[in-house]
């Protein structure tokens, strides 16, 4: 686990059969996936003040690690994420995931990063955070 713990969510996202690629292990555009999954339940069990800042946002750009290959018999998988980085317009994600079975302070099978940008559809721009918002997500 991270030294971030006070501040991380985890969500337990089930891997599906349709998950899987040809050598029995997650895929790796499925596991784009099941972070967003996990992301979007820890968005929505943040609460309105935190949903309605991250509406709308869009996925400016992702990085996956992938350490040890996780299977079917591996779900449901456990998703530790945190906000590591949190500027302007966007904000970065970093996710741990590991297996069911595994400790949860053990090495996580995959890593990765989402950066979220705040957008503004009906400009067709990025907005910027507010103080306030800034404030919130900071905490």
């Amino acid at each position: 686990m991270t030294d971030t713990a006070a501040r991380t969510y985890t969500s337990h996202v089930i891997v599906r059969w349709s998950d899987m690629d040809i050598f029995k292990h997650v895929n790796h555009a499925r596991m784009l996936t099941l972070l967003e999954e996990a992301r979007v339940d820890w968005l929505y069990s943040a609460g309105p003040e935190i949903t309605n800042i991250f509406e709308p946002s869009v996925v400016a750009g992702a990085e996956l690690r992938y350490r040890t290959p996780l299977k079917h018999s591996d779900s449901p998988l456990a998703i530790t994420m945190w906000i590591e980085k949190l500027r302007a317009v966007d904000v970065t994600i970093r996710y741990e995931v590991r297996s069911a079975h595994a400790a949860p302070d053990s090495r996580p099978a995959v890593t990765a990063t989402t950066q979220l940008a705040f957008a503004d559809p009906e400009a067709g721009t990025l907005r910027r955070l507010t103080a306030d918002q800034r404030a919130v997500l900071a905490s």
